[in-house]
């Protein structure tokens, strides 16, 4: 039995996490950094240390630390969340030569698919489809140039440990070969600690849809379907959907069955996402498969029905599966859009500030992840994600305009937001016809098309929200000026 887990994470996902083992009888602890000691997943778990200052790498990353703290408080199992430690085989092992449970797959398991070019290796044995590419890395200009001149142009020159977009580099054509494999090389090396590169075709029109898998350690493993990812910014993904408004169920079928071939190629136990490229020819490609539970979970769980944390910890704990293949249906459509403190408008450079007022929606269909409230600051040294914001509804048409509610109904006063941005998207027409791509902000978003709404009201609330938070904090005997210029470019979602 697993009475007490860790959640070395901070945020969302720690609180997310600690919910659902409340609801199966599980003790937690939280660990947090000085700039979170006020976090409302600090007060939400039955017990928190604090292991460090605010950068991570003096905090969240340090693993020995802990394990420390799990030694000392008799902790059973650690949930990595996503992010920090949740991919990071040498933490895992550690986690396991002190007797304690990681509520995740092995470190061998890591090993093999956090590794681009092993994972790649490992799904073709199974007859996955790839896209066409160099064998294994590359670092000779000219053995670059001959397979660039094999594969085609437009090509991606990418990081074998990278992820995120970092090391990924478009070239579309030859004479620029050796400059942007510099360039990736080097970023590579900054990023990961590794220069190792390779070379792939640019899948023209593509798609993002990824497979969420589950595998317990008695040889069961299913596919929960698919999300569809391909709303993003610097390769960094805003909204998902599930399912996709393009797949056949005879294309899910194929696809979910090659994820599931590659998680059992690997050995695979727990949570884990196989991640595709689908072209404008239907045809899908592996791109790889990440070892954790996704930040797009819940829309997952909205069309299954399904606590996927549950199901981590239940894997963890050695049970099997409850459920086939054949007894997971799709419920409706579920949307996700998540709600970053960044600026659309100055090409979403992160935004901080203090939030002046704070108001989730609520209503039916209506989920709302976050660990922030009204008053709190929004930290500089982590992700800038404030929320995810996910919707449910019978279709893809109620899940949007549910979504265009929901996201009216959400006050956010003190910093900048991507819910704007957001409802751009949702109500554009290439979004609602679902005839779009990774590439949609490149070719249907300019940062004016928000800057030109009118935001004459916004600026009253954000005024009065501004005046009503500062005499708050007069109240408490802590006045606060609130800044004019902080007014200006405080706008409501």
């Amino acid at each position: 039995m697993m009475k007490k887990i860790l959640i070395a994470n901070r945020g969302e996902i720690a609180l997310r996490v600690m919910r659902s083992a409340r609801e199966m009888g599980i003790k937690t602890v939280a660990v947090f950094s000085e700039a979170d000691k006020s976090a409302l997943f600090v007060r939400y778990a039955d017990e928190a240390v604090c292991i460090g200052p605010p950068p991570s790498a003096q905090s969240y990353l340090n693993g020995d630390k802990i394990i420390e703290v799990c030694r000392e408080l008799g902790v059973d199992g650690i949930h990595p969340g996503y992010g920090f430690l949740s991919e990071n085989a040498g933490f895992a092992r550690k986690v396991r030569e002190a007797g304690i449970t990681f509520i995740g797959p092995s470190p061998e398991s890591m090993d093999m698919m956090g590794d681009k070019l092993s994972a790649k290796a490992t799904a073709k044995k199974f007859k996955v489809p790839m896209i066409p590419g160099s064998e294994g890395a590359i670092s000779d200009v000219k053995e670059a140039i001959k397979v660039a001149r094999e594969v085609g142009f437009p090509l991606l020159i990418k990081a074998s440990a990278g992820g995120g977009g970092k090391g990924m580099r478009l070239v579309e054509r030859e004479q620029d070969i050796e400059e942007q494999m510099k360039m990736a090389v080097s970023e590579a090396k900054s990023a990961f600690g590794d220069g190792a590169v390779f070379i792939e075709r640019y899948a023209s029109g593509p798609r993002h849809i990824e497979i969420q898998v589950l595998a317990d350690n008695h040889g069961n493993c299913v596919y929960l379907f698919e999300r569809e990812c391909s709303i993003q910014r610097r390769h960094q993904k805003l909204i998902e959907e599930a399912p996709s408004s393009v797949l056949t169920p005879e294309l899910r079928q194929r696809m979910g069955e090659s994820a599931v071939a590659v998680a059992k190629a690997c050995g695979y136990s727990g949570a884990g996402t196989v991640e595709f490229l689908l072209d404008d020819q239907m045809n899908y490609y592996f791109l790889e498969m990440n070892t954790r539970l996704q930040v797009e979970h819940p829309v997952t769980e909205m069309i299954t029905g399904l606590d996927l944390v549950k199901e981590q910890i239940k894997i963890a704990r050695g049970e099997k599966l409850s459920f086939t293949q054949e007894d997971l249906k799709i419920n409706g459509h579920s949307i996700e859009v998540r709600v970053c403190a960044e600026d659309p408008i100055n090409n979403f450079l992160p935004d901080t500030g203090t939030l002046l007022a704070y108001r989730t929606p609520t209503g039916p269909g209506v989920r709302v992840d976050d660990s922030f409230e009204e008053g709190m600051d929004i930290p500089i040294y982590y992700d800038p994600m404030i929320s995810k914001l996910i919707v449910h509804g019978k279709d893809r048409s109620e899940a949007i305009a549910r979504m265009i509610r929901a996201i009216d109904d959400y006050n956010i006063v003190g910093v900048e937001t991507t819910l704007e941005f957001c409802k751009f998207v949702l109500r554009h027409e290439a979004f609602v016809s679902g005839k779009f791509d990774t590439g949609f902000i490149g070719k249907h978003f300019k940062p004016e098309m928000l800057s030109e709404a009118s935001p004459g009201g916004s600026e009253v609330a954000a005024i009065a929200a501004a005046l009503a938070f500062a005499g708050r904090k007069r109240l408490n005997g802590t006045a606060t000026a609130v800044k004019k210029s902080e007014w200006k470019r405080a706008r409501l979602g």
